[in-house]
C-alpha cells in the first residue's frame, strides 16, 4: 500500500486498520464519487415502493409522509415531502408530537390518516417493530410504506413494501444507512422512474448528511459519500433552512462533520423535544431565507 500511495507508512498503518488495503480503496476513501453510491433498485421492495407510488399519482390518492421528530426523522420528512410535492400536489407530512404520542407511528397518526382521507402512508425513520398498528391500518384500508434503517424484528409488519437494509434477505450491498438514507433511496428510485435530472435530488444531500451526522451511522462507504457532498452543498449552497441555522449557531468558518453534530443537529432536536417537530419539517421546507430565519430562531431559542 505504501508502495501504490507513495505516503508515510504511519498513514497507511491506519489506512489498513480502517479495512482499506488496496490503492482502489483508498482513491474511493479519500476522493468520493457520487457514481459509487450504489442503484437504489438493489434494495429489497423498492420496485414494489415504486410502484405504489406510481399507483398512487394515476389513482389521485392523498398520500401522507410520516416521520419520526428527532433530526434523521425530520430531515427525511423534508426531502421526501419536498420532492414528492414538486411532482404530486395531493401530499402532507405527519410528525408525531413526543409526549403525546410518543416514538414511531402512533395510533392517533393513523387515525388523522383515515379522518383526512390519506390511503398511502410512507413511514421514515420508524414503522419497522409497529406490526399491530399497521395491522390496524390496513382494516381502514391506508397502505404503508416503511423506510427505517432500525433492526427487525422475527416476524415484519404486514407493510406494502419494506424498504430496510438490515431485513433479511435484502442484497443491499450496504447496511448502515440512516433512515433519512432510505428515503433518499426511494427518491433516488422514483427520479429514475420518472427520468428526473439528478439535480433534483442531490440537492437533498445537506440534509441528507444532516442526518447521518445526527444519527452517529458509520461514517463508510455510501454514507461517506454522501456526507462529503452534503457538507459541500452546506458550505457553498445550503438549504434555507440550514443556513439560517449556521448564522444563528454564529459559525464564521467552513462546517465539519462536527459543527453539523454540535451546532445544527440539537437547534433541529429541540423542536420535537421543547415544543413541536412539525417546525423543525417547516424549516427545511421554507423557500425563503427570511421566513427560514423566523422558524430556525424559534428552535434556536
Amino acid at each position: 500500500l505504501q508502495k501504490t500511495l507513495g505516503i508515510h507508512p504511519a498513514l497507511c498503518n491506519i489506512l489498513v486498520q480502517r479495512g482499506i488495503n488496496t490503492f482502489e480503496q483508498a482513491r474511493n476513501y479519500f476522493r468520493p464519487q457520487l457514481a459509487h453510491l450504489h442503484s437504489p433498485w438493489l434494495m429489497k421492495d423498492m420496485d414494489v415502493a415504486v410502484t405504489r407510488i406510481q399507483k398512487a399519482f394515476q389513482n389521485n390518492e392523498h398520500i401522507l409522509v410520516y416521520g419520526d421528530y428527532d433530526v434523521d426523522g425530520t430531515t427525511a420528512v423534508a426531502c421526501m415531502y419536498h420532492f414528492l410535492h414538486s411532482i404530486y400536489k395531493t401530499v402532507n407530512f405527519y410528525i408525531p408530537h413526543r409526549y403525546r404520542e410518543g416514538y414511531g407511528l402512533s395510533k392517533q397518526g393513523i387515525d388523522y390518516a383515515h379522518t383526512n382521507g390519506y390511503s398511502l402512508v410512507i413511514l421514515l425513520d420508524c414503522g419497522i417493530k409497529s406490526n399491530e398498528l399497521i395491522a390496524y391500518a390496513k382494516t381502514l384500508n391506508i397502505d404503508c410504506i416503511i423506510c427505517d434503517h432500525h433492526l427487525p424484528g422475527n416476524i415484519l409488519p404486514p407493510a406494502v413494501a419494506i424498504l430496510n437494509p438490515k431485513q433479511n434477505n435484502c442484497n443491499y450491498p450496504y447496511k448502515e444507512l440512516c433512515g433519512c438514507g432510505i428515503g433518499f433511496k426511494l427518491i433516488t428510485a422514483l427520479a429514475q422512474h420518472f427520468n428526473i435530472e439528478e439535480e433534483h435530488y442531490h440537492c437533498y444531500l445537506d440534509l441528507v448528511a444532516t442526518a447521518i451526522a445526527a444519527d452517529i451511522v458509520p461514517m463508510t462507504d455510501e454514507n461517506r459519500v454522501m456526507a462529503f457532498y452534503g457538507l459541500e452543498k452546506i458550505n457553498n449552497n445550503p438549504n434555507p433552512g440550514i443556513k439560517a441555522l449556521i448564522q444563528l449557531g454564529g459559525i464564521q468558518k467552513k462546517l465539519s462533520i462536527n459543527n453539523v453534530v454540535f451546532v445544527i443537529a440539537p437547534r433541529v432536536n429541540a423542536a420535537g423535544r421543547m415544543d413541536d417537530a412539525r417546525k423543525a419539517v417547516q424549516l427545511f421546507i421554507e423557500p425563503e431565507y427570511d421566513k427560514a430565519l423566523t422558524i430556525a430562531e424559534m428552535l434556536h431559542s
